[in-house]
């Protein structure tokens, strides 16, 4: 890791782009970028996604959305967010969200300290296109696996979203 930094702007497609749990995922700074204190990534998930309820052992992770609406759950606390909205989930308690059924959810994930790049990297596979692709069925423990090797706790399936 560097310990001189350089300014840059990156564009609206640019950045390290993921297929992560079919959702796409475009990198915009991470912890070689930030020296190891965040993670900045664009996110689209497809209308109705859902992830499996986890939690984060080390990271404060939070949600600016962009567009589209989620209904986070959190800790037992249901918190729906749209255009605009910030959602802050602590380190250590159990959520997950529900995208809105009407349209993609576009948001910028943040997380502190970084490493959520490497996770979804790990987890996922490189975006070669710019399209959502079917998010399907995804392995649980193979997900699980990866998952502990992050410090990400996989606690339970994802919420019925219909």
């Amino acid at each position: 890791m560097s310990s001189v930094n350089r300014p840059y702007v990156l564009g609206s497609a640019e950045g390290r782009a993921l297929w992560f749990l079919g959702n796409l995922v475009t990198v915009k700074a991470a912890g070689a970028q930030t020296r190891g204190r965040l993670t900045v990534a664009e996110f689209l998930n497809p209308a109705g996604f859902a992830p499996p309820l986890h939690r984060h052992l080390e990271e404060d992770e939070m949600f600016y959305v962009l567009s589209g609406t989620a209904r986070f759950l959190c800790d037992g606390e249901e918190l729906v967010a749209g255009p605009g909205s910030f959602v802050l989930l602590p380190v250590g308690l159990p959520h997950t969200f529900v995208v809105g059924s009407e349209e993609p959810l576009r948001c910028l994930q943040i997380t502190t300290p970084s490493g959520f790049e490497e996770f979804a990297a790990d987890a996922g596979s490189p975006a070669s296109e710019l399209r959502l692709p079917d998010p399907g069925p995804f392995d649980p423990a193979a997900l699980g696996h990866v998952a502990a090797r992050h410090h990400v706790e996989i606690l339970g399936p994802p919420p019925n979203t219909t």
